[in-house]
């Protein structure tokens, strides 16, 4: 298989250490990667935020699976395009990932959905929250 790992931090780092082991993994990349990361997969100097630039590279480099390891894509909805052309990917899609994205619009969303969660307030500002508390 041909995996390629979105992300340049320890949580992706662990993620391509762990599949570099597997025998069923024949090509590993990196996308951006780090250094610690290029003695065990190929980095591709793509930002984890270029979209169409990684999805245009998991095509042509026959991707058998892309895994995204930082929200910031997940929420921009890279899963989303990557599904729409086809290319196999695990992550949610931008609306699924609203949830982590958004502490306030998961609070909001579970408060409306009655799923038991903490009690919150949510302010725009300093001044406003400086003056509930």
């Amino acid at each position: 298989m041909h995996i390629l790992v979105i992300g340049s931090g320890a949580r992706e780092h662990a993620l391509t250490w762990k599949l570099a082991q597997s025998q069923r993994v024949t090509k590993l990349y990196a996308a951006p990667g780090n250094p610690g990361m290029a003695s065990i997969a190929e980095c591709v100097p793509i930002a984890a935020t270029h979209l169409p630039q990684l999805a245009d590279f998991a095509e042509h480099s026959h991707i058998d699976l892309t895994i995204v390891g930082p929200e910031i894509p997940l929420v921009a909805g890279i899963a989303d395009i990557f599904r729409e052309r086809g290319l196999p990917i695990f992550g949610p899609g931008a609306a699924g990932a609203a949830l982590e994205g958004s502490k306030a619009f998961a609070k909001q969303l579970m408060t409306e959905a009655g799923i038991p969660t903490a009690q919150h307030r949510t302010f725009t500002g300093a001044k406003s929250a400086f003056a509930y508390l």
